[in-house]
């Protein structure tokens, strides 16, 4: 049974999926510049306070967009944790 309304949206999702790898692997490749950069700094791998504006402004941008807020702020604090174990490796403090 082939129903062309759920492949179309099938579809999308995979496009919007793929689409968000991508983007996910470009702000990698940001942070990992970031990290490399703090380490030749010297400066600690997280920044609390920038990652608190994120989070609010992230949660702003959730709420604009009718998306849940808590969830947009898991799902960055699980990329921000992810960035921060990065930093501690290139530092060489893990």
């Amino acid at each position: 049974m082939t129903d062309d309304r759920l492949s179309t949206y099938r579809s999308s999702i995979d496009n919007i999926d793929a689409a968000l790898v991508h983007m996910l692997a470009e702000r990698f490749k940001i942070t990992q510049a970031v990290g490399e950069y703090k380490a030749a700094a010297g400066l600690p791998a997280a920044d609390e306070d920038r990652e608190q504006r994120q989070v609010e402004r992230l949660r702003r941008l959730a709420t604009e967009a009718g998306l849940d807020p808590a969830f947009t702020e898991k799902f960055l604090r699980f990329i921000v944790a992810e960035v921060i174990r990065h930093h501690q490796r290139i530092a060489g403090d893990t």
